[in-house]
């Protein structure tokens, strides 16, 4: 069976993406111990580690509903958003267990005439160089080069 690519099946027809992962994860009502611990409230994204199978159930939800492409559990995983949470060195291990997550929940929903696919989200890192605030904009382009270089690894 030859899966179709992403651009291949794009050209056949629109494909759907998944969405709101942020709010359906806030309709769980999560206590801190399901978030994995105090420390973790809050941080949707380490679900993908410390609870995966709320973020399984949500993907599930969305090829239920009949989106093609889901998106990692990812847009606050970046090295200064996972920081506030004490975890800046969980990058690489936070997208990589989201994205295989995702892949596998995509799988499972794949056909050899409807694939699924897997799309990576990146959100913004909470600072903006060009902004006059001396907070927001306390990094360079070259500093959210390297955190967007690191996430996407």
């Amino acid at each position: 069976m030859s899966k179709k690519t992403y651009l291949e099946s794009l050209k056949e027809r629109v494909l759907i993406f998944d969405g709101a992962m942020g709010t359906s994860v806030q309709k769980y009502e999560l206590t801190p111990e399901q978030f994995g611990g105090a420390q973790f409230e809050g941080c949707n994204d380490y679900l993908c580690v410390t609870n995966p199978t709320v973020i399984e159930e949500i993907h599930t939800s969305f090829m239920e509903a009949g989106a093609d492409v889901l998106e990692t559990a990812t847009f606050g995983s970046t090295r200064t958003k996972l920081g506030e949470y004490g975890i800046p060195d969980e990058v690489y291990h936070q997208n990589y267990a989201a994205a295989q997550l995702a892949r596998k929940v995509a799988d499972h929903f794949s056909s050899s005439t409807r694939p699924r696919y897997v799309a990576g989200s990146m959100g913004p890192t909470g600072f903006l160089p060009s902004a006059d605030d001396p907070t927001l904009s306390n990094i360079t382009y070259r500093q959210l080069k390297e955190i967007y270089k690191e996430q996407s690894k």
